[in-house]
């Protein structure tokens, strides 16, 4: 699922710009994530649970929310403009380029962990989050080591800046998820539809109403449901998988999406996969192993 966004933003129609797309996303993402925070609120389906304890408990997830509120609506800020700034960057880098440059965020983790989470880091870490960005400078550039492109440097600069963002966004809801406050599914679904409220209330400052027409065109609204939906059940996707996994194991695993993105790219959206790409994307992976190795010791 996540190895088959970039391929879906890329491949949608031209007329869907970066902002509307950004904000559709998020509208079905909310949609997805809906069923599973109605459960959360009042366990339709259990009939062993009386009215008064679904009542009060329904209640107590809402005071959560409440109390969390200025974090929430941050969140929702942050990840409407992340959600904006990924359609553009992928455009600008390419499905493959943008792929590998998303795989930064173990090395952001480190950085937030350490500012504000308080965790430590080591020489390896570090060492290894310096290879990590060797290895995507190599297959950026293609082993040319000098500046590319500079609509793709730009695509990569945005992509490095929202996956900063993103990292930055989970670290400071750490806190919420550890104190149960809230459920990954309800801050998913809490942020997407501040997101795509926040994008669509703005969409008009910048593109008339009538732009709106262009969502009722068939093939339109199958890539706008499309991603979403990709979307949406990727990260429902995640949050299961880390329910069984360590979170160190989950994104060594997850650092092998790049892979996915190259094989669609190539047959989908014509890009070449080259050797450059291969042994960038080998250093990555083996960087991020070692990286995740490290935090797991220090965790265990």
């Amino acid at each position: 699922m996540i190895g088959f966004q970039p391929i879906v933003a890329n491949s949608r129609p031209i007329v869907l710009d970066a902002y509307i797309f950004a904000a559709m996303t998020c509208i079905v993402e909310t949609i997805i994530f809906l069923p599973l925070v109605i459960k959360d609120l009042f366990h339709p389906f259990n009939k062993r649970i009386t009215s008064n304890i679904k009542k009060n408990n329904a209640k107590k997830i809402l005071n959560n929310w409440r109390a969390n509120l200025k974090t929430i609506i941050f969140i929702g800020f942050i990840f409407g403009l992340n959600q904006l700034l990924f359609f553009i960057g992928y455009e600008l880098a390419g499905a493959i380029n943008g792929s590998l440059t998303q795989k930064t965020t173990v090395f952001f983790s480190l950085i937030f962990g350490y500012t504000i989470l308080k965790e430590q880091i080591d020489k390896k870490q570090i060492f290894f989050s310096i290879i990590l960005f060797l290895g995507l400078f190599i297959a950026i550039t293609q082993g040319k080591f000098t500046l590319f492109n500079s609509s793709k440097m730009m695509g990569v600069i945005i992509l490095l800046f929202i996956t900063c963002l993103w990292m930055f966004g989970h670290t400071i809801t750490k806190p919420i998820l550890n104190r149960k406050e809230v459920t990954a599914s309800q801050m998913v679904f809490l942020r997407n539809s501040l997101s795509g409220i926040i994008l669509i209330s703005t969409y008009f400052i910048f593109y008339p109403f009538s732009s709106l027409k262009l969502l009722l065109i068939p093939v339109n609204m199958f890539f706008t449901i499309a991603m979403g939906a990709v979307y949406g059940f990727g990260l429902y996707c995640w949050y299961k998988t880390l329910s069984y996994l360590d979170v160190s194991i989950a994104t060594i695993i997850l650092s092998l999406t790049p892979i996915i993105t190259a094989i669609f790219a190539t047959f989908l959206l014509n890009e070449t996969f080259t050797i450059f790409h291969l042994i960038g994307t080998a250093i990555v992976v083996l960087s991020i192993i070692f990286i995740m190795k490290g935090k797991k010791s220090k965790q265990g």
